[in-house]
Formats: C-alpha cells, structure tokens, sequence
C-alpha cells in the first residue's frame, strides 16, 4: 500500500493498494471519511494507476463535494447531539455544559475536540443503556453488558452470549435512530439473524422501523465526518 496525490486544488490523497485477486484497477470512494483508494492487480505500475485517477478526477471530485468536508471539532465548530446541531463555544470551570443549542467546552483548544468525545461517549453509554433496557423489556430478554465503540462498518451487534455493541457516534444522530439501532440489536437476543422472524420481532419492540433505518442509509455516513482527535 502507498500514498500519492491526486493535483489540483485541493489535492485529493489516494491510496493505492495492490491485490493477487484484482484483474483491472479498480477507484472506491469511502462514505466515511472520504479515503480515495485505487486497487491494481499485480504487474500494474503506479503511475498507470495515477492516470486513470486523473482521467477520473471530476467525479472523484464531485462524490467528494457530495459527501461534504470533514469538521474537525473545536471551538466555533458545529457539533449534531441527537440530530440538533449545536455550537461548540469556550466554557468556564471544568464541566462540559449542553443548552440552547450549545456545547461549552472549558480547556485548552487542543483537547477540546477529546474531551467533548469522551463527554459524547458517556451520553450516548446511558441513552443506549435506557433503550436497551426499555426494548429488552418489552420482547421479554435480558442482555449481559453494553460496550461503546467507534465502528466503521456497523451501527451495533449482538453476541449469542448476551453483548450488545453500539457504535457511540449514535448519540450524534436523531433520537429515534439511536432507538432504531438499540431495537435492532436486542431483537437478535430472540433472532440470530436477519430472518422474517427477525425483523417481526424488530416490529415488535419498535414499531415501522422505516424512517430511522432509511436515514441510516442516507445519512448515516455523516456521523463520520467530524473529527473529535486533537
């Protein structure tokens, strides 16, 4: 794997990357944080590579103008908690304070884009852990522990021993998605799979589970844009 640059302006790095199992170059653009990646069969020169990310340099441009460019989050930046956007202001003291649409972050600025992930972190432990307890209840299960973590590929998962994971970037997102996601997930405590049953049972705990799931979808991506490292 080896990094290059697409010019212009800006320009846009492209990693390339060689597999024994690609018979062309192949360009995928990742919905989460943007990463441009060129895959070449073996035998295939980087320049080759590079000039037909050039031939493909509009539309990578505009998929990218599409998606939208990353927030890094500091003071002055914009920061979604439950959908709503909110502003990230200075604060005083040593309390991370959320109101009116605002999020006051005391500290230094370096570590204000850490400290608010870590406050998100624990919001979003105690709403999922509230959704969780309230869909476990109503399809009659019980799960044996909760764990946040930053995923790329999936929103939560279940374990057949009881686990419920839950990415934390939920918090970001409207209410209902992040209750969407808890359903979701306990109903694999009853399904393991993703059967008719499955999603009966999904039904039942959640109701038309259409909107939030289609937001997922469309938007979901999103929630990966904003940067919370220093």
């Amino acid at each position: 794997m080896s990094d290059h640059f697409l010019p212009g302006a800006p320009p846009i790095p492209l990693i390339l990357r060689r597999s024994p199992r690609a018979r062309r170059i192949s360009l995928r653009i990742s919905q989460l944080d943007g990463r441009v990646t060129l895959t070449l069969p073996r035998g295939v020169r980087d320049a080759e590579a590079l000039r037909f990310a050039a031939q493909k340099e509009e539309w990578i441009r505009g998929h990218l103008d599409a998606r939208g460019a990353d927030v890094v989050v500091r003071h002055g930046a914009h920061v979604p908690i439950g959908g709503t956007p909110h502003h990230v202001v200075p604060g005083v003291g040593r309390r991370i304070e959320i109101a009116a649409g605002r999020i006051a972050v005391p500290g230094a600025a370096q570590d204000v884009g850490p400290r608010l992930a870590g406050h998100l972190k624990q919001l979003a432990r105690n709403r999922l852990a509230e959704a969780s307890d309230h869909f476990a209840a109503r399809l009659g299960v019980r799960y044996d522990r909760i764990t946040l973590r930053d995923t790329r590929s999936r929103w939560g998962s279940c374990t057949a021993d009881g686990g419920l994971m839950y990415s934390w970037r939920l918090i970001l997102a409207p209410p209902e998605v992040l209750s969407y996601v808890a359903a979701h997930e306990v109903a694999h405590l009853v399904e393991m799979n993703h059967s008719p049953a499955f999603w009966a049972r999904v039904t039942d705990a959640y109701g038309d589970y259409s909107r939030p799931r289609g937001w997922l979808r469309g938007q979901g991506g999103d929630l990966h844009r904003y940067r919370f490292a220093p």
